[in-house]
């Protein structure tokens, strides 16, 4: 799977469906989450614990250490993975986010959810590097 957003593909190409009410109130309120890409030959790498937040029917992570982080460049790979956190075990799709009013949506998310951090690690997930890292979670059909 290439680089593309959802609405660019066919119908019959779309390997996702959409997080339950469950799931979104479990990972969002998880304070870690554990997120592994597919490689190429479709084993899963070691997964990295990273935070995520929930806005709306959406999930979003980023990569404070940006585009060249290790986990961020396996993502690339084939946009595929597996996440884990708040007893949900998932598959999923990485879709990169760029829209700016979606991104602010994001910052405000972080700030709000881990506030009880230090002011320097919360700006880490806010950096213009970071930002650039942004990924949408998107839960894989079961058999696709």
């Amino acid at each position: 799977m290439s680089n593309i957003r959802l609405d660019q593909m066919p119908n019959k190409e779309k390997p996702f469906t959409t997080w339950t009410i469950d799931e979104l109130d479990k990972i969002g309120r998880a304070e870690e989450l554990q997120i592994a890409s597919l490689r190429n030959d479709g084993t899963l790498r070691k997964p990295v614990t990273i935070w995520v937040v929930h806005i709306g029917d959406d999930l979003y992570v980023r990569s404070v250490n940006g585009r060249g982080s290790g986990w961020f460049r396996g993502v690339q790979e084939r946009y595929e993975g597996h996440i884990r956190a708040g007893g949900v075990d998932k598959d999923v799709v990485f879709v990169e986010e760029s829209d700016p009013k979606i991104n602010e949506q994001i910052d405000a998310a972080y700030r709000a959810k881990y506030r009880h951090y230090a002011a320097g690690i919360i700006n880490s997930t806010l950096t213009a590097e970071a930002l650039s890292a942004t990924i949408k979670l998107v839960p894989r059909l079961a058999n696709s």
